[in-house]
């Protein structure tokens, strides 16, 4: 009964013991098919009383068990409890179903946390009790993910307390109702996210990082797989990500973007009406391969381009304290004729028509670019400009020029 085993406890720990769960010692001082009588036993029996069934675990013996990751381990069975393995309400528990699901399934490997390993010498017990030894699937047992910061086994508060999804996919609490975000919702491609998990614990033995999936699965190894636990940085994992949008086809992250494009209420289409005749579908690509060094992320290309869809409407104000001067109003304001009159309107074309201006007056470029910058994208930061004003077109710049010296003075 649970107070037979509350004073088994008690009695155990008051006497300094070292193992104070039912055991191959204190089985012997339960009542149990062990210490009644037969003809007590099967009394208990027919009158409905309550019990469970436990492994016997052997007394004196060593079981030897093997790892894939940590090899052949000893365990002296003077350690091991007799685990219930029927409960009382006849239903089995999980490491006797586990192993005969396993069994029936034909499981040739289970890989599953360290936290597990401490249940293998049971688990190999049960497989030899049953007869199943030579059918036992082989075991490994994986190192833990671990914390960013300090010491212990990463868990859903540290994503929170820190901003970091610890979930493939979005998961909502069944009793809460509390939602947590996952690593497909984050943007995330699910390639990179494999990349960054088999990473942590698996070492491949040279300094590559990056793998396909086809050189995953050609060079991944469990035999190369730690013992230790691995410390999880999601700024590593960002950076992941990073190198597989990189690699991605910009045709392929331009699909992507234009769905955020229309959440965002903007039509997917150049400003000038001379590249009307221009796809849609170049535009956006042209903007991503523009911006996406500066992004680990689809979504954050918006952040980087969102100006090549609407005219600033403020301006970064730490720039404007800074860089924008007296003068800069007046310099702006010469310098739109020339860009009126570059022709065609390209980037090479335009760069080197106000290059040559502004040389021409002996006016620094710096004096200019940074005013020309603010009034275009609203910030100081930016891809190259005279890109952006080729893809803006010569009378949208020329307008957030005349916009931008109007409301900075």
């Amino acid at each position: 009964t649970p107070e037979e085993l509350n004073t088994m406890r008690r009695e155990l720990e008051a006497s300094g013991a070292t193992y104070t769960s039912y055991n191959q010692v204190s089985r012997k001082k339960m009542t149990n098919s062990l210490t009644l009588s037969n003809d007590e036993y099967k009394k208990r029996l027919s009158t409905g009383e309550p019990y469970v069934i436990r492994i016997k675990m052997p007394e004196g013996e060593t079981v030897t068990v093997f790892d894939e990751i940590r090899k052949e381990v000893e365990v002296e069975t003077s350690t091991l409890d007799d685990k219930v393995l029927y409960k009382s309400d006849g239903m089995p528990t999980y490491h006797l179903a586990n192993v005969v699901d396993d069994y029936l399934m034909k499981i040739t490997h289970v890989i599953r946390g360290e936290e597990w390993l401490p249940s293998l010498p049971l688990h190999t017990l049960l497989y030899r009790y049953l007869g199943w030894e030579q059918d036992m699937p082989k075991f490994a047992h994986l190192p833990l993910l671990l914390k960013p910061d300090g010491k212990g086994k990463l868990s859903k508060r540290d994503g929170d307390r820190m901003g970091f999804p610890v979930f493939p996919l979005e998961w909502t609490d069944p009793k809460s109702g509390d939602v947590s975000r996952g690593y497909r919702e984050d943007g995330y491609f699910p390639e990179a996210f494999l990349n960054m998990l088999a990473l942590l614990g698996w070492n491949p033995g040279t300094e590559q990082e990056i793998f396909s999936m086809d050189e995953l699965s050609e060079q991944f190894s469990i035999d190369r797989v730690g013992k230790s636990g691995a410390r999880f940085d999601p700024e590593k994992a960002k950076w992941f990500n990073h190198q597989y949008l990189m690699k991605k086809d910009d045709l392929e992250l331009a699909g992507e973007f234009a769905l955020i494009v229309e959440e965002k209420g903007y039509k997917v289409q150049p400003f000038d009406s001379a590249q009307d005749d221009k796809p849609a579908e170049e535009y956006l690509v042209r903007i991503v391969g523009l911006v996406k060094e500066r992004v680990n992320f689809v979504h954050e290309i918006w952040d980087q381009a969102w100006f090549f869809f609407s005219a600033p409407e403020a301006y970064d104000e730490k720039t404007v304290k800074k860089r924008w001067k007296d003068n800069s109003g007046q310099l702006l304001t010469d310098v739109i004729g020339v860009i009126r009159n570059a022709d065609p309107f390209e980037r090479d074309i335009i760069h080197d028509s106000i290059a040559a201006y502004l040389e021409e007056k002996q006016i620094g470029m710096g004096q200019v670019m940074i005013g020309m910058r603010l009034c275009l994208v609203g910030s100081g930061t930016g891809p190259d400009l005279f890109t952006i004003m080729e893809m803006l077109g010569s009378e949208e710049t020329v307008s957030r020029i005349e916009k931008g010296v109007s409301l900075l003075g």
